[in-house]
C-alpha cells in the first residue's frame, strides 16, 4: 500500500509541475497574440547583468527594474529604437562563475530617461547629458519566470542550432544583443527540459 501512495504522490508532483509548465506558456502565448494584435512583431533579446551588481533573484524580488548604466552607444539605440514593449529578454549573467542565461523578463516600458546619467556619484555619470537635452535612455524589465536549468556559456557553445547567435560570436561584448526567434526556442526549450 506504501508504495501505491509514493506512486500517486509522484504522479500528483508531475501533474502539478507540468500544470505550472502550462500557465507559464499559456502566459507567454497571451502576450505573443496581444503584440501581434497592436500591429507590432515581437523580438528577442539577451540583456547581461553581473550578478553581483543585479541578479535574476534581484528582478525576481523586486518585480521590475529600469536597465540604468548603459554607455554604449549601440546598446542604447537598441533600447531607444528597436525595443518595444512586450518585447521578450533572456536575462544574462555576466561576470559569473560560470556565466550564462539565468531566465527571462519583458520590456514593460521604453523610452525612459536614465537617471544615474545625472548623478555625479554615479559611475555612471555623463557631464554632457542633460535633463533637457538626455544622451542615455533605458527600459524597464519586467521578470518572467526564472529558468530551473541554468544555460551556462559552455553549454550554449555545444549547441549546434546557436553556432550564428552573436552572444557567442567572437569578440562581441556588447550588454544588449538582438536574438532571433529560432534561437529563443532553442534556448527556451534547453533550459525547460
Amino acid at each position: 500500500m506504501r508504495g501505491c501512495f509514493a506512486h500517486y504522490w509522484h504522479l500528483l508532483k508531475l501533474d502539478r509541475r507540468q500544470s505550472r509548465l502550462f500557465e507559464k506558456r499559456k502566459q507567454a502565448y497571451a502576450l505573443q497574440m496581444a503584440i501581434e494584435l497592436e500591429g507590432g512583431k515581437m523580438k528577442y533579446w539577451l540583456m547581461k547583468s553581473e550578478p553581483s551588481t543585479y541578479s535574476i533573484d534581484d528582478l525576481e524580488r523586486e518585480g521590475a527594474t529600469g536597465w540604468d548604466g548603459v554607455r554604449n552607444y549601440q546598446a542604447r539605440n537598441f533600447m531607444r529604437d528597436e525595443m518595444k514593449v512586450g518585447d521578450i529578454v533572456l536575462f544574462y549573467h555576466s561576470n559569473a562563475n560560470p556565466p550564462g542565461i539565468a531566465g527571462l523578463g519583458k520590456i514593460s516600458q521604453k523610452g525612459l530617461v536614465d537617471p544615474t546619467a545625472f548623478d555625479p556619484k554615479s559611475d555612471y555619470y555623463d557631464p554632457k547629458s542633460t535633463k533637457e537635452n538626455p544622451r542615455w535612455i533605458m527600459v524597464e524589465v519586467e521578470f518572467v519566470e526564472k529558468f530551473s536549468h541554468f544555460l551556462s556559456l559552455n553549454e550554449l557553445k555545444q549547441i549546434k542550432n546557436l553556432s550564428n547567435m552573436k552572444l557567442l560570436q567572437k569578440g562581441n561584448r556588447l550588454s544588449i544583443l538582438p536574438v532571433t526567434k529560432a534561437q529563443y526556442n532553442v534556448i527556451l526549450k534547453t533550459a525547460r527540459k
